[in-house]
């Protein structure tokens, strides 16, 4: 089964990112065969919607699960959709450390939206209240 996990850097002792739709990586692992990929996050640079089109990315790589900080309402509905898994609310751990935690079955799935009120909405352009 092929696993993607949201990831600052490209190998396994690199930090989970907290945002799904705007990591700079995707790290997917195969559990089958311990296989690593790298996929550098095009999506994360887009000015609006990374959500769908970061999930979109790993839907079509064939990848059951998601690991990440947090996720959107609109990456959530995509992969909810396509039948991924996703767990959320993970920081300050490598990715090689969550693939274990994984495979040992202590990550709880959610089907909700992990993104904290007012991240990842977009309508901000950073000048604060005036």
């Amino acid at each position: 089964m092929k696993i993607a996990i949201a990831s600052s850097g490209r190998d396994l002792d690199s930090l989970i990112d907290p945002r799904f739709g705007r990591c700079p990586y995707f790290l997917i692992v195969d559990s089958k065969n311990d296989k690593l990929e790298v996929i550098e996050n095009e999506a994360g640079q887009t000015f609006r919607g990374a959500g769908v089109s970061a999930a979109q990315v790993v839907v079509n790589k064939g990848v059951k699960a998601v690991i990440a900080g947090n996720f959107g309402p609109n990456a959530v509905s995509v992969l909810n959709n396509s039948g991924v898994k996703i767990y959320g609310g993970i920081s300050g751990i490598t990715v090689g450390e969550i693939v274990k935690q994984y495979r040992a079955g202590e990550l709880k799935e959610t089907t909700a939206v992990t993104t904290p009120s007012g991240m990842g909405r977009g309508g901000g352009w950073g000048r604060g209240r005036q």
